[in-house]
């Protein structure tokens, strides 16, 4: 497929990574809504996390400025058996203090992502076993056979085994219990950037990596990284100068920054659809004054809820035009849609009452909901509309919002009610979504952000035998089935696919990939 021309896609210094820079050195200074929570690429499975780190560490499988599936670390790779994956490392790769990348550093990847604390375990969860070939080839075994594992590679990253070791990073920051270790502030990649400086919540500096392997086809010798919550005064720093690039531009400002004439809005639909999750487990709520039943259990109720939802009038006030609504829980750019379940369930707010009555909730209930106010494009706002539209029909929503510091640790632990969330397919597939956010929690991942744990076992085992199937029309009649079951049931409650707005200096080219991936290797900066 094909995506739009603009989509092409306390202090720490590295002892390695500290260069000097002479005065024609070209610095990037980009600014973000939020900050990655860490270096450590197994740490957590989020957009801003990836990209930043994806700087630094490398996958075996990466993209083009196309996005299109290219050879990473991997030169090639090929099925040797059904249910076996041989790749072929790429020589004369080092990590940035020096060390070698070989099988020793894939195999201990491998073994940190499925570990414990890990949040990549879905990228690796098809993965039975690794053999190490000789220094510069594995094999992959898997459980089944698995024809896209080349797309789903493109998240995992490869990290120093002798590193990781030396510091004391055998196992990944896991923000949810506070764990934190070196490669919180630190880090080693093969990546086109070293990490230079790095201040949590304040400011990161990444440095070219004069030793890189591959072509950098950009100008930039210094990234400055600076996290601005606020969106006035991240939309000043653009209009002064102070930075060079910004995101997310909020949408309200998108037409003001158009009409400068130094300034730029990138803009394209994303790979992202935002929706709701509900707790489907527990017999009864967290955060609710509704004791000894947990009303989300009821379909009507989820139903209820999102018939409560204005999702044009979100997209008219609070989006200003730059969402589409979504009735899937990926957009039709990925692979598996389903045109004919693309409606949404009318917004009707006497019929959204009816069922809460027939449930027996006539005069609603009370639940905290938990969202983020630095991840999303005004997911605040978003959360607010929610609360305000679901009040129509007696549910007093205890909105939280706070920093995704705070918020994925919580939500992550399953330690929430309802709550929102995004999901992009990294493979530009149905199997991820189903696999991480429909099908029922369990190994290797499976339904890892699946947070309220909704299950059914039909969808599981279409999920199962989708991984495997290579027929496309009957694979295609199976991602339907599992679609139509999720959504009669509704699963989650999806609101729609997210717009990229990217503020960027005329005198600055990027490639603004559809997963809101950044890649440096691409930036120029005009003199």
């Amino acid at each position: 497929m094909k995506f739009k021309k603009n989509w092409a896609p306390a202090l720490v210094v590295s002892s390695f990574a500290a260069m000097s820079f002479v005065a024609s050195a070209v610095t990037l200074k980009v600014a973000n809504q939020g900050d990655a929570l860490a270096m450590d690429p197994h740490s957590l499975n989020e957009s801003l996390q990836l990209s930043v780190v994806g700087n630094v560490y490398e996958p075996l499988v990466t993209r083009d400025r196309d996005y299109k599936l290219t050879p990473g670390l991997a030169t090639d790779w090929k099925q040797t058996a059904p249910t076996v994956w041989r790749f072929n490392l790429r020589k004369g790769v080092v990590f940035h203090d020096g060390t070698p990348f070989t099988a020793d550093d894939v195999i201990f990847s491998y073994e940190r992502a499925k570990g414990e604390g890990s949040d990549m375990k879905t990228y690796v969860g098809q993965i039975k076993e690794i053999k190490k070939i000789n220094d510069h080839a594995v094999d992959f075994i898997l459980g089944a056979p698995f024809p896209i594992l080349p797309e789903l590679f493109t998240q995992w990253m490869m990290m120093s085994k002798k590193w990781c070791e030396t510091n004391q990073a055998m196992k990944p920051v896991d923000r949810r219990k506070g764990i934190e270790n070196a490669a919180s502030f630190r880090a080693n990649g093969t990546g086109p950037f070293r990490l230079r400086e790095r201040q949590p919540g304040v400011r990161s500096i990444f440095s070219r990596n004069g030793a890189y392997w591959g072509k950098v086809e950009g100008n930039v010798d210094e990234v400055i990284f600076t996290p601005i919550g606020n969106d006035a005064t991240r939309v000043a720093a653009l209009l002064s100068g102070e930075i060079d690039v910004m995101e997310p531009v909020p949408v309200q400002d998108v037409a003001r920054l158009q009409g400068n004439a130094k300034i730029k809005v990138m803009q394209g639909p994303e790979l992202r659809v935002i929706f709701l999750g509900m707790d489907q487990k527990r017999d009864e709520l967290l955060f609710s004054n509704v004791k000894g039943k947990n009303p989300f259990k009821d379909k009507r109720v989820r139903q209820a809820f999102y018939q409560a939802i204005d999702i044009e009038g979100i997209k008219k006030t609070v989006m200003r035009g730059a969402a589409t609504p979504a009735a899937l829980m990926f957009p039709p750019q990925v692979n598996g849609y389903a045109p004919d379940l693309g409606k949404r369930l009318p917004f009707d707010v006497e019929a959204a009452k009816k069922l809460m009555a027939e449930a027996g909730y006539p005069a609603g209930f009370e639940v905290k909901m938990n969202c983020p106010n630095d991840r999303y494009v005004n997911d605040g706002e978003i959360c607010q509309a929610v609360a305000a539209n679901l009040s129509r029909i007696g549910v007093k929503i205890n909105l939280e919002a706070e920093t995704k510091g705070t918020y994925f640790p919580k939500i992550l632990s399953r330690n929430t009610s309802f709550y929102m969330l995004g999901w992009t397919s990294s493979t530009v597939d149905a199997h991820n979504v189903m696999y991480s956010i429909m099908s029922s929690p369990g190994e290797g991942g499976r339904g890892q952000f699946n947070l309220g744990s909704y299950s059914n076992a039909r969808v599981d085992e279409l999920t199962l035998k989708i991984a495997s199937e290579t027929d496309l029309k009957k694979r295609n009649e199976m991602i339907h089935e599992a679609l139509k079951i999720h959504q009669d049931e509704v699963g989650h409650l999806p609101l729609h696919q997210q717009a990229l707005n990217w503020g960027v200096k005329k005198s600055v080219e990027l490639v603004q990939w559809p997963d809101n991936g950044m890649y440096w290797r691409y930036a120029k900066v005009a003199p």
